[in-house]
């Protein structure tokens, strides 16, 4: 009777190796499935690395994103994941997050609403719960200091407005933009929403510090406040 050893990337089909086609074809040919099978090395007797990454996709509806979400104890669940797979897998999709917002973060000056959620996105934009950040930007619009004013909640007593602009002040800031998350997806903003943005642009004004938006941001988009005309 066979030993049931692993499904082991080298006993493959040579077509079958995503490893072999990474170094003669490129990274860009590998499929996402392809390389999350990298990271895991190895299958089952019953199926490849490549069938068992697939049906970990198909699992998270096939979107990096929601595979990111995923804890250590959420991939052992898939038969063939060990906790050293899974926490190969955590580690590679943190590492992809936080690429993506050093890259937002490099380009510093903002220019659109779109440059402000390619900065916010990797911060709140998978979070399960709602976070408040205020960016404080310079006269060139290029961004000084990210800050987090409140988490778990976004309420106009939750954000202190006194010490928004005492740090916008400190920094030399010469205006700032507003950004919070909705975890459920909706890019509506609330009444609550709207009487904070109200209450920060009127403090700002007094210190002729100009709220230039405020942003909304989910997984995949945002609602920019300035865009839409209600800020």
């Amino acid at each position: 009777m066979q030993e049931n050893k692993p499904f082991s990337i080298k006993y493959w089909a040579e077509g079958d190796r995503p490893r072999e086609k990474l170094l003669q074809k490129g990274k860009m040919s590998l499929s996402d499935a392809e390389l999350i099978a990298i990271l895991i090395g190895s299958g089952s007797r019953e199926e490849s690395a490549v069938q068992l990454s697939k049906r970990i996709l198909a699992a998270s509806e096939n979107k990096l994103n929601e595979l990111g979400k995923l804890s250590v104890q959420q991939l052992t669940k898939f038969k063939g994941i060990g906790e050293a797979k899974a926490i190969t897998i955590v580690a590679a999709m943190e590492l992809g997050r936080r690429r993506r917002g050093e890259e937002a973060v490099q380009r510093k000056q903002i220019t659109s609403a779109d440059a402000v959620f390619e900065v916010m996105q990797p911060i709140i934009g998978d979070l399960g719960h709602e976070e408040f950040w205020i960016l404080y930007l310079n006269n060139s619009n290029k961004i000084l200091q990210k800050l987090q004013l409140s988490k778990g909640g976004m309420t106009g007593t939750l954000v202190d407005v006194r010490l928004a602009f005492k740090n916008a002040l400190e920094v030399g800031a010469t205006s700032v933009i507003l950004a919070h998350n909705h975890p459920s997806g909706t890019l509506k903003p609330s009444e609550a929403d709207k009487q904070l943005t109200r209450k920060l642009k009127l403090a700002g004004e007094s210190l002729d510090i100009k709220v230039l938006d405020h942003l909304i941001v989910t997984q995949k988009s945002y609602f920019s406040f300035a865009n839409e005309g209600i800020l």
